[in-house]
């Protein structure tokens, strides 16, 4: 089992900046990748970033030049740097640590989701 604890959601002015933070514990596989998706209400949730253990990231065509994922193995801890915020980024975040190279891996794990609302 992975436990996964999310910081770092809020609310902020259309181009500020927000940073997400998630710490996995528990038992983690080496290999494994470890990323955020979000829900806004009525839609689908949706794969915003992933990073695996090696470094490899996968982001978004809505997000990319804006969000930047990052990974401290050490840790166990991925953040999410999101900048130059939009309304339409306006979501819960929920945090997700894959037992593989790719988020979709088996088994996953969530955290319970952050609010991040982006006033215009």
């Amino acid at each position: 089992q992975v436990q996964l604890v999310e910081s770092g959601g809020g609310l902020v002015q259309a181009g500020g900046s927000l940073r997400l933070s998630c710490a996995a514990s528990g038992t983690i596989f080496s290999s494994n990748t470890m990323g955020w998706y979000r829900q806004a209400p009525g839609k689908q949730r949706e794969l915003v970033a992933s990073i695996t253990s090696g470094g490899s990231t996968n982001y978004a065509a809505s997000v990319k030049g804006r969000f930047t994922i990052s990974k401290d193995n050490a840790k166990n801890t991925v953040l999410l740097q999101m900048n130059s915020l939009k309304p339409e980024d306006t979501a819960v975040y929920y945090c997700r640590f894959a037992a593989g190279y790719s988020i979709a891996s088996m088994p996953g794990y969530w955290g319970q989701g952050t609010q991040v609302t982006v006033s215009s």
